[in-house]
């Protein structure tokens, strides 16, 4: 049974309280035998509710104990100008121990708590802020204890998850870039066609889930979003995305993952057209290997204006590109959704005028190793 933090404390909550169907509690119960984690959670979150009545008992005793020093002293039996302090619970104490006592019984307290009590709840300047600090201070223990068992929970499920990720049998791979830094990527549709599971893995080799929001088979572009609490957001991207072919002769590179390590090659635009005069695509000069799909290919500039695609089978060295202007192309078509108003493609690149190596040390955390099942 897996479940998140609120069901999994809503149905610890009902079954202490015995609001659970026959059903449900057996196997909530099977769950306990099976599960260490839970089984503390029920133990912890029992301890937490007695706590809390217990709190609420002392209350209620303070009140019944204020409402009979009040009988007393509109009866005239005590003088309650006379009583300061501490004195004034501890007369009442000392010349009514059978009131105090009938009033402990109704509580449920026994008479060394009732004692413990008549000093707590004395008027005392800062009593009653000292007493509730030390009741806060075991409610905040136990949510500690709490929160830790949650956590561990929580963990476990992660754990979980990453045994079974890796025992997924990744069956395509690739390589694809960040158009944002939400973490929206761009690559080749073709990588990812017909995959239920996909991660992307950065040049550190940190691992993160990832998701399709757009497939444009006919342009072989795949815009993913990564979904994954563990990837942080980055505030800009040193590149940006070109709406233009480059001029032919112009030298390019591009950045990509035919192994597990990132993979810099270079060479030039070749025709500003594709296979057989394919005007979706650019030729390129350039090596290029399986894996390498889904990459960017950059001019001089830093400004990606391709993503790697295909290359020529008949002859070595030659390959084509997506044209960049058809990344905006699928983000318009993205963005009809309203939830993707805000998702912006920069075609200011901060790195140009810097030399390759210095715009690759700039780049190559954007660029990542995409898998699919």
């Amino acid at each position: 049974m897996v479940m998140d933090d609120i069901k999994i404390l809503d149905a610890v909550e009902r079954y202490i309280r015995g609001e659970m169907k026959p059903d449900e509690r057996l196997q909530f119960e099977n769950l306990r035998k099976t599960n260490a984690e839970v089984d503390q959670l029920v133990v912890e979150h029992t301890l937490f509710l007695q706590q809390m009545n217990q709190f609420g008992e002392r209350k209620n005793f303070k009140s019944s104990l204020n409402e009979v020093h009040t009988d007393l002293t509109e009866q005239g039996k005590i003088d309650s100008m006379k009583l300061k302090g501490r004195s004034k619970v501890v007369y009442l104490w000392k010349r009514y121990k059978r009131v105090a006592a009938i009033a402990a019984s109704i509580a449920g307290i026994t008479t060394i708590t009732i004692s413990a009590l008549v000093w707590a709840f004395s008027p005392r300047a800062n009593d009653n802020v000292q007493e509730m600090s030390r009741q806060l201070e075991v409610m905040k223990k136990v949510q500690r204890d709490q929160n830790a068992v949650v956590n561990d929970i929580k963990n476990q499920i992660n754990t979980d998850k990453k045994a079974e990720k890796k025992s997924i049998q990744f069956k395509s791979g690739g390589t694809g870039f960040l158009l944002d830094g939400n973490g929206y990527l761009v690559t080749n549709a073709h990588i990812i066609r017909n995959s239920k599971n996909i991660v992307v893995i950065n040049n550190k080799g940190e691992e993160f889930d990832a998701i399709v929001l757009k497939t444009d088979n006919a342009k072989d572009i795949a815009i993913l979003k990564i979904e994954d609490k563990s990837f942080k957001s980055i505030a800009s991207l040193p590149y940006g995305i070109s709406k233009t072919v480059s001029d032919v002769a112009e030298p390019i590179y591009t950045l990509g993952y035919p192994r597990n390590d990132i993979v810099y090659s270079e060479g030039y635009l070749s025709a500003r057209t594709g296979f057989n005069g394919d005007t979706l695509s650019c030729q390129l000069g350039i090596a290029a290997n399986r894996g390498n799909s889904g990459g960017p290919v950059f001019n001089h500039n830093g400004e990606v204006i391709g993503i790697l695609s295909t290359k020529e089978t008949e002859s070595e060295g030659v390959a084509f590109a997506i044209q960049s202007k058809y990344i905006f192309d699928a983000i318009d078509q993205l963005k009809k959704d309203t939830a993707y108003q805000s998702l912006k493609l920069s075609s200011k690149s901060s790195v140009r005028g810097m030399n390759k190596q210095q715009q690759v040390q700039k780049i190559q955390d954007y660029v990542f190793m995409v898998k699919g099942d």
